[in-house]
């Protein structure tokens, strides 16, 4: 058979890309599950990418393209015989490190939303303080952030280390479940439409600026960052990941244009909104228990400079945690599509 390679290439390239990214997305969603019109589609491509290596097998010329050919009919003869069999297996650890940080990244513009409004609430929590030392009787719910700071920091400091002997992991376990279930409420009250989330997170961030505030002024800064740094980088951020997936749910909601049911939108974000509440949960077992162990120790029982050491390393990996953790796996099928470049 002779074909002009070049114009065969151009007419076929789309139904190639085609089929990559239907493999990408049974590859990179096991629990993706296509309707029939999709696997019709699906083993139409196969078909037809496999007709397609069959004519251009005498092309010694373009070793790329058989490779590229002969990798497409592989991918998708393994998802067609083993793929949908592996489908059901939980992997908590490729969950955690891919799927979480994946799904994060996703909605990343209702995180950076989540931040803005819980920053807006920390400069007017610390500016009511600021203006009216009396507001923090009013604005912060524990009595023992309502005294006065440095008289607590006397108190704390001479504490020793078994002012909290016998209590640590019940403490812990206070801060785990108490955390998780204000996380939990202000994902749920993404279902008002996000006002609910808005006004938690804003009221979040007033109790976060007037603590702050207060103890700067009163000269207590050391021991305030080394007391909120070890479980705050962590706690923190895990709540600002609730408000993420309290305003995803309200997005779906809304819809805002979209010609897509109300239903289908819910269904649409329903395992992403488990996914960003199962990690907060994760993190704010971890910070409880940085918390009960590490944060209400204080000088000379844990130096303040090792404390908030141990918060900064804390913080840079979280980080680092939400910003790549995931993206090998993307990235491997971007590499393997910029292999293949027919003109």
């Amino acid at each position: 058979m002779i074909i002009d390679l070049q114009k065969f290439i151009k007419e076929e390239k789309r139904y190639w890309k085609e089929l990559e990214r239907m493999l990408d997305v049974i590859e990179n969603e096991p629990a993706h599950r296509m309707n029939l019109e999709q696997v019709k589609r699906f083993h139409y491509l196969y078909q037809r990418t496999s007709a397609d290596l069959a004519k251009i097998m005498t092309f010694s010329s373009e070793p790329e393209i058989h490779q590229y050919l002969e990798s497409l009919i592989a991918r998708s003869y393994g998802n067609i015989h083993e793929i949908r069999k592996k489908a059901h297996r939980l992997s908590p650890f490729h969950w955690f490190f891919n799927t979480f940080p994946q799904t994060f990244r996703r909605h990343r513009r209702a995180f950076y939303l989540s931040l803005i409004i819980t920053f807006c609430g920390f400069l007017f929590g610390g500016f009511a303080i600021s203006f009216d030392p009396d507001a923090k009787e009013v604005i912060l719910p524990y009595a023992h952030l309502q005294g006065d700071p440095s008289e607590r920091v006397a108190h704390e400091e001479k504490a020793g280390d078994d002012h909290l002997q016998g209590i640590k992991m019940t403490g812990a376990a206070w801060y785990m479940t108490h955390n998780t279930k204000v996380s939990v409420f202000v994902m749920a009250l993404g279902i008002t439409w996000g006002i609910g989330t808005l006004i938690l997170l804003f009221y979040n961030g007033i109790i976060l600026g007037a603590v702050a505030l207060d103890y700067i002024l009163a000269h207590e800064t050391a021991f305030l960052v080394a007391w909120l740094f070890p479980h705050g980088v962590v706690e923190i951020p895990a709540v600002l990941l609730a408000g993420q997936a309290g305003f995803v749910l309200a997005y779906a909601l809304i819809g805002w244009g979209e010609r897509v049911s109300l239903r289908m939108r819910l269904r649409k974000i329903s395992k992403d909104l488990i996914t960003l509440i199962g990690g907060v949960a994760l993190m704010l077992m971890w910070a409880g228990f940085v918390e009960s162990f590490i944060s209400q120790y204080h000088e000379p029982v844990l130096p303040y400079p090792f404390k908030i050491g141990f918060g900064v390393v804390e913080l840079i990996i979280l980080i680092l945690f939400l910003s790549i953790s995931g993206s090998n796996i993307r990235r491997k099928h971007a590499e393997r599509k910029d292999k293949y470049h027919p003109h």
